[in-house]
């Protein structure tokens, strides 16, 4: 009997309703149905193909702590790279930091522009990023802080919107017009790709699908809100899942606890992961749970956007085919209209870690 699951509604949220259980652990479930086949890829026809590979750019992927730069070509290459840890929340900081890496990299290169992924809201113009929290930025205009240090023209970008682009042109997503691409991670980030461009939004701030509400009044999010889709889908609620089993029934959680040394608060995603490719039955079964939230979010997504492919990337996409089997199968038995219509492609992503770098530095060139 599982004990990180409980309800037994057909759809996530249910059991949240009065005179229902708790929703902290509501499961998804559901019957299946055959889906018809997906179309061939076409081929990308909506990138000028001059544009992409005049010349050599850097991109530079900024995180909470790290800044990891390259020099990367028109077909996607990484010709050399940098990483230096981020120096505090300062953006001033940051943006010599991005300085000091392009003039590295600069001095065997000659490049023609700077792109720059970045964890937070961009606005519109490329330019300022809105709002970051992971590094407590607010309407810092990093585009301006930095082209004045290094001479070059300089784009800002979200680093999801960077690495769903780079899966898009160089990894698993070539081929593919349609696609939406999820980094799951401590939460879920993710970028789209609809007819062979970036969407946005109009204000620059789309795809934040990780905050689709999916249980109405969950669990809490950095948001503000509740319910969001990544409390449910991400780094973050595997390791509460794990924690949960492990408080409730410490002998059924053996093995993971076995890996961070008998403290469940020191349980990580990895731990589970590790556990679960050997075998272990209550780690599956949290990957199991976060796998089918994550196909219960992309069928709502696939009612909006109809995309061909998803690509899923991100730490806890490590465990393979543990979270994407559930994953798949969540999807077939929720997408709207399953019986009649093309299935959408569930695959991992391809580039690794340096994939937001190369987005960003493709989109350098627009």
């Amino acid at each position: 009997m599982s004990t990180i699951v409980s309800g037994s509604s057909d759809r996530p949220g249910n059991s949240d309703r009065p005179g229902t259980p708790d929703t902290s652990s509501a499961r998804p479930t559901g019957s299946d149905a055959p889906l018809s086949p997906l179309p061939p890829a076409v081929a990308d026809t909506s990138v000028d193909d001059d544009r992409r590979t005049a010349g050599l750019t850097i991109g530079v992927d900024v995180g909470g702590t790290k800044v990891a730069a390259g020099v990367v070509d028109g077909a996607g290459t990484v010709l050399a790279s940098v990483r230096r840890p981020t120096p505090g929340h300062s953006a001033s900081e940051v943006a010599d930091t991005i300085a000091a890496v392009v003039a590295e990299l600069s001095a065997d290169y000659e490049v023609k522009a700077v792109g720059i992924g970045a964890a937070g809201w961009i606005d519109a113009n490329r330019s300022r990023v809105l709002f970051a929290p992971n590094l407590a930025w607010r309407d810092e205009p990093l585009r301006d802080e930095v082209s004045g240090r290094v001479g070059l023209p300089v784009v800002v970008e979200n680093d999801a919107n960077a690495m769903a682009w780079a899966e898009y042109r160089f990894g698993a997503g070539r081929g593919r017009r349609d696609l939406v691409c999820l980094t799951v991670g401590t939460g879920i980030g993710s970028g789209i790709v609809l007819g062979g461009e970036l969407y946005r939004g109009a204000f620059g701030i789309g795809a934040e699908t990780g905050h689709m509400r999916m249980v109405p009044d969950g669990h809490l999010c950095g948001c503000g809100n509740h319910g969001c889709w990544e409390q449910y889908a991400s780094g973050r609620a595997l390791v509460r899942a794990a924690r949960q089993i492990a408080a409730l029934d410490p002998s059924a959680a053996a093995a993971m606890l076995e890996a961070c040394g008998g403290d469940a608060e020191r349980l990580t995603g990895p731990d589970v992961t590790e556990a679960a490719r050997k075998g272990d039955p209550a780690a599956i079964r949290c990957l199991t749970e976060i796998g089918q939230w994550l196909g219960e979010g992309m069928a709502s997504l696939t009612a909006v956007l109809d995309p061909d492919r998803f690509v899923i990337g991100g730490g806890v996409s490590d465990s393979g085919e543990l979270l994407l089997g559930p994953a798949r199968e969540r999807f077939a038995q929720t997408v709207p209209g399953r019986a009649h219509r093309p299935r959408a492609e569930v695959v991992i992503a391809e580039l690794g870690s340096q994939a937001g770098l190369v987005g960003a530095a493709d989109l350098a060139r627009i």
